[in-house]
């Protein structure tokens, strides 16, 4: 099965997430063992029951929802065999795609992600940075605002079918919000995070975590994975390191990234893990294309219905 597959970020976690495969499969109970052991958390306690507050906190979002997707990703090769074309990933999501192309190992990329978690939120003190999703309004009258505002107040993701994601200081993103209702967005609701994410305030995290990037092993790519930085396939091995550290304080420009994919024609797009969010993107703006989404054995028929 060819297909394009795509990998979700923060906000696809919900508790009893990947508990399914792991009772079905061997191989993703070790995978979950793994994770345990090089995080320090017990990964199968935290994905099936919680609580979702300690779920929610970024430094086991992360490499939660990376775990599942590794897992959900592993389970269709064995089911379907899965054979992507094209990959990438949200955010977070960029290192399942690392490492469902072969560049980065498990292990190495759920302690580093734990990691990236710690260090973004020690990044800005709680409650002092905060992300909007402005529905609506195109990205240029998104930017003007941001510009226009006091403070630090950046665009974080352009997410494609109308969604812009802003990302700063609590005030400043807020006053954004506000203005950018009162231009016309349909909606301009502050998001449920722990941090902002994807913005300039993130860069002490970038640099905290740059010497535990450039100490992972880096394989060769065994397909393409489109960068959140450049919205365009990595050119090789060696910026790897690089693009993860860049990757944390800068835009993540999915719509790109989507029309990337559809260069190519028409085709199977699939997002593997936990959650639906790139899946409703995908199906407003990818309209003749087959789309579908695998994080629980329930979708597997439906899978294979995409075929």
């Amino acid at each position: 099965m060819k297909a394009h597959v795509v990998f979700p970020g923060q906000a696809s976690q919900y508790v009893g997430m990947g508990k399914d495969l792991y009772e079905r499969y061997g191989f993703v109970r070790e995978l979950f063992e793994e994770a345990s052991d090089r995080t320090g958390v017990d990964m199968a306690r935290l994905c099936f029951e919680g609580p979702e507050e300690e779920l929610k906190k970024t430094e086991n979002t992360q490499p939660a929802i990376f775990t599942v997707s590794v897992a959900s990703y592993r389970v269709l090769r064995e089911e379907v065999g899965l054979e992507p074309v094209l990959s990438a990933g949200h955010s977070l999501g960029e290192y399942s795609a690392l490492v469902a192309s072969g560049v980065l190992e498990f292990g190495e990329a759920v302690s580093v992600l734990k990691k990236r978690g710690q260090f973004m939120q020690e990044a800005v003190p709680l409650g002092e940075g905060a992300m909007a999703a402005i529905i609506g309004l195109d990205l240029e009258k998104v930017k003007e605002v941001t510009e226009k505002v006091e403070g630090i107040v950046e665009v974080a993701n352009v997410n494609g079918a109308g969604q812009v994601v802003i990302s700063g200081q609590k005030g400043p993103v807020l006053e954004a919000a506000r203005v950018l209702k009162e231009m016309g967005a349909k909606r301009a609701v502050e998001l449920p995070v722990s941090a902002p994410f994807h913005c300039s305030l993130m860069k002490s995290a970038a640099e905290k975590l740059s010497p535990y990037l450039r100490e992972m092993k880096v394989g060769d790519f065994q397909f393409p994975v489109v960068a959140n930085l450049t919205a365009s396939p990595y050119p090789g091995k060696d910026v790897v390191a690089e693009y993860l550290e860049r990757q944390i304080y800068s835009p993540v420009r999915w719509e790109e990234t989507m029309e990337y994919f559809m260069k190519g024609g028409e085709g199977i797009f699939l997002e593997v893990g936990p959650g639906k969010v790139l899946t409703g993107i995908a199906r407003r703006v990818m309209k003749r294309w087959k789309v579908g989404s695998f994080g629980s054995l329930e979708d597997l028929e439906r899978v294979r219905g995409l075929l």
